[in-house]
């Protein structure tokens, strides 16, 4: 009996590029690893020889227990068949910090990574492959055309570093796309910046409503009225005329501060 390919599912044939990515997570031999969608254990068989402990999570039941067949007296090893998205990260790390590693599938890539976030106080670092535009947009610097909402709330949570890009020979199936491996190195960015994490991605969504617009037209159109908009763009030396692109994520916050005494 196999496995078809179901739920996006590519799995890495590259044993080179496997090894890349353990490596690109550093030592954790006294580190607990969740690796999301083990797939066929192409990257768990270097894991589980190298984690202090390792949670899988797999959605594929039948993928699941064959990870557990194979592993089976393995007491490093937990598999877990469920949805990554419905999993307490926090709770699996029991009050130590994830080190998290995953082939992501490209359909639910913007999820996991959301809900990662979300769990941001139990992580430490990630390596993640994800669809090559995705990397590009999440790498992305201020002032450039992919940079938008997703790349502004990944790196709130994390300082972002590409490692490198593999073709579609490097899966099974091949996708129709180029993969990139990138690594997250989650840090206290909300503290600097002195911001609540809802209340400002509620804003950031906001200014990126829709990309063409300025920032002075986004807010207008969120409710906010001119005479308050003159006030913040005035007070932190931002053009209301810029778009939402062009604004880094320190000037951000500051002009989100600044509209926090608006009216209610």
């Amino acid at each position: 009996m196999s496995s078809k390919p179901k739920l996006g599912q590519n799995f890495l044939n590259d044993p080179a590029a496997s090894l890349r990515i353990v490596e690109a997570l550093g030592d954790i031999s006294e580190t607990t690893v969740l690796e999301i969608g083990p797939g066929k254990g192409a990257i768990t068989k270097l894991l589980v020889r190298r984690a202090h402990r390792l949670i899988a999570v797999e959605l594929d039941s039948f993928l699941a227990a064959q990870l557990q067949e194979n592993y089976a007296g393995d007491e490093s090893l937990q598999v877990l068949q469920q949805d990554i998205l419905a999993t307490d990260l926090t709770a699996l790390a029991g009050g130590e910090r994830l080190a998290v590693v995953g082939n992501l599938p490209y359909y639910i890539t913007s999820q996991i990574l959301l809900h990662l976030f979300e769990h941001c106080a139990a992580i430490d670092r990630a390596v993640l492959m994800v669809q090559r535009e995705v990397a590009e947009r999440i790498a992305a610097e201020p002032g450039t055309r992919d940079y938008g909402l997703l790349t502004a709330t990944t790196q709130l949570y994390a300082r972002v570093d590409s490692l490198f890009t593999l073709p579609p020979t490097s899966f099974s199936p091949p996708p129709d796309v180029y993969s990139t491996v990138i690594r997250l190195k989650f840090g206290a960015q909300l503290e600097h910046l002195g911001v609540d994490s809802s209340a400002f991605i509620h804003f950031l969504r906001q200014i990126f409503a829709q990309k063409r617009k300025t920032l002075g037209n986004n807010l207008r159109f969120a409710g906010y009225d001119a005479s308050e908009l003159a006030q913040a763009f005035s007070a932190t030396g931002i053009s209301a005329g810029i778009r939402a692109e062009a604004l880094p994520l320190e000037a951000a916050a500051q002009l989100f501060l600044a509209l926090q005494t608006r009216p209610q």
